[in-house]
């Protein structure tokens, strides 16, 4: 079984909630955040990442759910 490591492809320092386009790579189509295989993030950026997503989602700039 082949792993996905994304963070290898695009390395990320900070996690900002207002990068839409990086974040929304970091999503499954449903809108659900990947996990730390899909990612290849450390328990520290998945973190930062899931609150990335969450506040983005708080403040209407990316969607909860996807139909």
């Amino acid at each position: 079984m082949e792993k996905h490591n994304l963070h290898k492809k695009a390395p990320v320092e900070h996690v900002d909630y207002k990068d839409i386009t990086r974040l929304g790579a970091l999503v499954n189509p449903h809108a659900r955040i990947l996990n730390r295989r899909r990612t290849g993030f450390t328990a520290k950026q998945q973190r930062d990442l899931s609150r990335g997503i969450k506040r983005a989602r708080f403040m209407a700039l990316m969607p909860y759910i996807q139909h």
